[in-house]
């Protein structure tokens, strides 16, 4: 006998689209739940069914705004309070994740910051894919599954049968991931040497492996601004690349980025749902989105069925 009842998967407003392609893979119904806003912009929420001893999932990237968070926050006391059995934050996207040390004085460790919250909100596991520093797994103290999108562009990848094929590092903070990706799809790697001189601003350096005449791939795992993959791209053309797709998981595409991406050199950016597009981007021809439903609801059951989803990690070591 299960220790829970049946789950109940709940959605915030982030990302109302990928909670329900999760139910659809489960053949789950999305709980109910009423989310308000009061005309001074707090935040009132209600579960619109029963959830005492339940096993609640609650689905929510905490992309900016900052309201995002606050409303998951909201949902974990709320089903505190209503006596859920569990309760997991699913959280496809942990925003605040690039602030995760103390790169110069006098600043906050933000993404510390948001665990405590989690926690002392009242969040029993969190499931969440792709964090942009795995150590960040440490700052929680309570259990923490860390899923993987690699598989996922990897099928589709191989799907094409590139030839030519180089991996490409953005930058050398990518490049263990980078070469994870190179050894699986049995290609080359390539790294580029970027530095930063300003927030959100990037600077190719230098190239090291050989792009010439190859058809390349590009992989990271936040796209922003886009300005490393656009740099990088157009580098990389200049180095005689042939076809440059990119791969990222978590498309904030903030300000102009997709018209950055449209312009570039990319031929063809992947990305994955766990951030939905704005309408403006979803125009984009070169933008293909890869949904992760199917990898988030096998780990969701696994979790409520207290089994190993250590399969599901997929972990690029």
């Amino acid at each position: 006998m299960l220790p829970y009842r049946h789950p109940k998967i709940f959605s915030g407003r982030a990302n109302i689209e990928l909670a329900t392609r999760i139910t659809d893979y489960l053949d789950l119904e999305l709980g109910e739940r009423v989310i308000k806003d009061f005309s001074d912009g707090e935040v009132w929420v209600k579960f619109g069914e029963n959830i005492r001893g339940v096993d609640v999932f609650l689905v929510q990237p905490t992309v900016a705004p900052a309201g995002n968070l606050m409303e998951l926050l909201i949902m974990i006391d709320a089903a505190r309070r209503a006596s859920a059995a569990r309760i997991t934050a699913v959280i496809p996207y942990f925003g605040y994740a690039r602030q995760d040390r103390k790169d110069q004085p006098r600043v906050a460790i933000t993404a510390k910051l948001v665990a405590n919250l989690l926690t002392t909100a009242g969040a029993d596991r969190i499931l969440s894919m792709d964090m942009h520093a795995t150590q960040i797994q440490g700052f929680f103290d309570i259990p923490l599954d860390h899923l993987y999108s690699s598989s996922v562009f990897i099928e589709y990848f191989k799907a094409k049968e590139i030839e030519d094929l180089v991996v490409v590092s953005p930058d050398i903070g990518a490049t263990r991931r980078s070469r994870a990706y190179a050894r699986r799809m049995d290609a080359p790697i390539a790294i580029i040497d970027k530095r930063r001189p300003a927030q959100n601003v990037a600077e190719v350096m230098n190239l090291v492996g050989e792009v010439e005449g190859k058809n390349v791939i590009l992989f990271d795992d936040i796209c922003d601004t886009a300005g490393t993959l656009v740099a990088a791209a157009d580098y990389l053309k200049k180095f005689g690349a042939k076809k440059i797709y990119a791969a990222c998981t978590h498309p904030i595409l903030s300000g102009n980025a997709g018209e950055k991406i449209a312009a570039s050199e990319i031929d063809e950016m992947v990305v994955t749902d766990t951030i939905p597009l704005s309408q403006k981007n979803r125009q984009i021809s070169k933008i293909k989105v890869l949904s992760v439903a199917e990898l988030f609801g096998r780990a969701i059951m696994r979790i409520h069925n207290e089994e190993s989803i250590s399969s599901l990690f997929d972990t690029t070591d």
